[in-house]
């Protein structure tokens, strides 16, 4: 099947490049918010543990005195041509079907730090959000490949345990474009750091092609808590069951699972979902009944799944997995936000 797609893999790869230097010669044009922008994205399709650090991004720019919003495309939402507002900062609008469950769950997080956008047009999302928010601050999830929105920063993210998609461009690996584009980052983070092979190879292969900063991360559990909160909901916050059954809808379901492992978890049995699948009460059921048959007195799942899990009822007590980034040489990367709030935002 990989030789199969090679065809449409080189393909991909000519479309990216010609792409690139349209948009290096002034052919096309990258436009203007009005206001800083720093984006958050990758080089590889699926999961780098980016959220986490949009997070962190959108709390250090709040606490420069900026009003922060987070411009998301909300992949597989129900309409993914309409905008919509999933916190205004202040009030959660809008719910993970809606919105998208990345953007639910950031929204979740920053109540009360930074509003939350879904649009497939981010630059006229972002005017928007100048316009009608009054942000003056803007961060871009996922945005490394999305030109069309200029930039102030480029912070880009590299999961340890899978760094290169395969090293072939999409579809036959999971490359969005070649590993040389990591030249246009302002700023490498290699997530999951405590989880890599050889983390100074990578290091030091990441270097040879970005003169940028290369930071390092690991994500450290905050807390342990119910999916409903509940008196006889079990163990609360640091607590954790005997036994357990995890499972998650996320681009990297292996590192969720070491994840838990690492951290004392002993777990009877895991199963994946494809990113962003729609939770039925069956899966729940099934899921249930899969755990229990191998010893499992609970399920454990990831916040992201949480946002779409609430509707359904859980046979087994479901306990959510609640993460924050931790980042070697964090000053550095604080210290770039900064230098991209001093610049202003570029105009069309």
């Amino acid at each position: 099947m990989s030789l199969a797609l090679a065809p449409l893999s080189a393909l991909y790869g000519a479309i990216v490049r010609a792409r690139l230097v349209l948009y290096r010669a002034g052919a096309l044009a990258s436009r203007g918010a009005g206001a800083p922008v720093v984006s958050v994205g990758n080089l590889t399709a699926g999961g780098t543990g980016k959220t986490p650090l949009v997070g962190w991004v959108a709390r250090s720019l709040a606490r420069e005195g900026r009003r922060v919003c987070v411009l998301s495309r909300g992949y597989r939402r129900a309409d993914e041509r309409r905008r919509v507002v999933v916190s205004d900062g202040v009030r959660l609008l809008a719910d993970a079907r809606e919105g998208g469950d990345e953007p639910r769950l950031l929204a979740e997080q920053l109540l009360g730090v930074a509003s939350v956008v879904s649009d497939a047009d981010r630059v006229a999302a972002a005017r928007w959000a100048t316009e009608v928010l009054g942000a003056d601050a803007l961060v871009l999830d996922d945005g490394f490949q999305h030109l069309r929105l200029a930039r102030d920063l480029d912070v880009v993210t590299l999961d340890a345990t899978d760094p290169w998609g395969g090293g072939r461009l999409l579809p036959r690996g999971r490359l969005r474009e070649p590993a040389a584009g990591l030249a246009r980052a302002g700023c490498v983070v290699i997530t999951r750091a405590d989880l890599a092979t050889d983390l100074d190879g990578l290091r030091a292969e990441v270097a040879r092609l970005c003169p940028a900063p290369v930071l390092a991360s690991r994500l450290r559990t905050r807390a342990l808590r119910p999916l409903r909160p509940e008196p006889d909901a079990g163990p609360p916050g640091g607590g954790r069951p005997r036994r357990a059954a995890a499972f998650c809808a996320v681009g990297n379901p292996r590192a969720f699972f070491a994840h838990l492992r690492a951290d004392g978890h002993e777990l009877a049995h895991t199963r994946a979902f494809p990113d962003h699948h729609a939770y039925t009460q069956a899966d729940l059921d099934r899921l249930a009944r899969e755990a229990e048959a191998r010893g499992a007195s609970a399920l454990l799942t990831t916040a992201k799944d949480a946002v779409k899990l609430r509707a359904l009822t859980s046979p087994l007590p479901c306990y959510v997995v609640h993460v924050e980034p931790v980042i070697e040489g964090e000053d550095v990367l604080l210290g770039l936000l900064r230098g991209a709030l001093d610049r202003e935002g570029r105009e069309s």
